[in-house]
């Protein structure tokens, strides 16, 4: 299918479908920019050629003024038609082809008062004589998608306003795939009307938060949920599915909740969340509480010889500890997790406390994780460093995580060891190593 960001595919578009291909092999009909851009590319003429008055597809096989009994390629000509009388009569025929109802949203937003006014007239009727709940192409809902993107535009209102006014409508039932629509657009617009109508129950807004990808749509619900949950007393249908969710935002959610709900001692296992805005809110939630998270913070990292050490206890004792902690971090660069020696890194540099001629060691560490915070912990020293020791960490025997953060100091680095880093972006046998010496050296 064509890229409807580029002009020229509306063209093309024209030109195949005046040439008698079927319409659904011509556009991606779920795209609604696909409708857009055949609007666009018919009337299109081409103005370079001496002479030219029309557009490319009227060369191949220009239409009659009546468009009655075209077939649906054809038709689509006619429905985006320079000539004005050409569209509307289309319009009032668009029935016949419902698959061409897309470009029935785009003709109510017409620059062209007669044709705006009978393609809103004909929209209307569809809604009048439509039975929404079962959805399909035909419908007003099932015309979302481009009655959104048309939505844009000055004159797209019309569409909108009316595709509120069936979703709005409680004898109407929505098609279930609605809430779960594949383009996004149309999720965010229908949850937004699904929190303003109240069709979503607080729990399963809270479900929607933990599980839509969207994270508009996960705020939203988020949002809609918790101003939902009771003051003082547990809602384990709505604050679960949030403190279960993989999405920080919908677990940040969660855990605010708990205040509310009269539970903040949940709170304490999102201390250690992966997530910065989680940990955040566990700390703001504990500390209501009575609760001091720094010492929870210093009492888990002090246990450096910990396996089962989170990650997420290193970097919240940096988040919101002092500079006097650094000596517990310190301690930590040598725990056996990858992941706990890369928060640490990543503490002291949050603390001011990184110290180039102890933590440079770590650039050699089998951990890509560490050594990539470790080459941002020391890039603010990296004067401090040989040329002939970063240098050594460009030869091809070493791992290629410790060669590529090698070449990002030796760049900013400079003198010798920019020139080396410049010979391994046109020499090194590996393309990873070289495409990524030709990004830092372009920087």
């Amino acid at each position: 299918m064509p890229v409807y960001d580029d002009p020229r595919a509306g063209e093309a578009a024209a030109v195949r479908l005046a040439r008698g291909e079927a319409v659904q092999g011509v556009l991606d009909g779920d795209d609604p920019r696909a409708w857009l851009a055949l609007d666009a590319g018919v009337r299109r003429a081409a103005w370079w050629c001496a002479g030219a008055q029309r557009a490319e597809w009227e060369r191949v096989a220009p239409l009659p003024d009546d468009p009655a009994g075209l077939d649906a390629p054809r038709y689509a000509l006619a429905l985006c038609h320079r000539d004005g009388r050409v569209r509307e009569a289309a319009v009032r025929g668009v029935a016949a082809h419902p698959s061409l109802l897309p470009l029935l949203v785009v003709r109510a937003a017409d620059w062209g008062a007669p044709v705006r006014q009978a393609a809103r007239q004909v929209l209307r009727e569809l809604v009048d004589g439509d039975a929404v709940g079962e959805g399909g192409p035909g419908t007003v809902v099932g015309l979302a998608p481009v009655i959104l993107l048309v939505g844009r535009r000055e004159r797209g209102a019309f569409g909108v306003a009316l595709l509120d006014e069936v979703l709005r409508d409680p004898s109407r039932a929505w098609p279930p795939a609605l809430l779960s629509h594949g383009y996004p657009a149309v999720r965010r617009h229908v949850h937004r009307l699904a929190v303003g109508t109240g069709r979503l129950s607080p729990a399963e807004l809270a479900r929607t938060a933990a599980d839509d990808a969207d994270t508009v749509v996960q705020s939203l619900c988020a949002d809609a949920a918790l101003a939902a949950v009771p003051e003082g007393r547990p809602c384990e249908e709505v604050v679960g599915p949030l403190l279960a969710a993989r999405s920080p935002r919908a677990r940040s959610a969660g855990v605010t909740a708990l205040r509310r709900t009269g539970e903040p001692e949940r709170a304490v296992a999102f201390l250690a969340d992966r997530s910065a805005m989680v940990r955040a809110c566990a700390r703001y939630v504990v500390r209501q509480a009575g609760g001091d998270p720094v010492a929870w913070y210093r009492e888990r990292c002090a246990r450096a010889g910990d396996p089962l050490l989170p990650p997420g206890a290193v970097i919240g004792l940096a988040e919101c500890g002092e500079r006097a902690d650094a000596d517990t971090l310190w301690a930590l660069l040598a725990h056996p997790s990858a992941a706990v020696r890369a928060r640490a890194v990543a503490g002291l540099r949050v603390l001011d406390t990184a110290d180039v001629r102890r933590l440079h060691l770590l650039l050699d560490d089998p951990a890509p994780g560490v050594v990539r915070e470790t080459v941002l912990a020391v890039e603010p020293s990296v004067h401090l460093l040989s040329d002939e020791w970063l240098g050594e960490r460009l030869d091809a025997g070493r791992p290629r995580h410790v060669r590529v953060g090698a070449l990002r100091l030796a760049f900013r680095r400079g003198g010798s060891a920019r020139a080396r880093a410049l010979r391994v972006a046109r020499e090194d046998p590996d393309p990873v190593v070289r495409a990524r010496a030709a990004r830092e050296a372009a920087r």
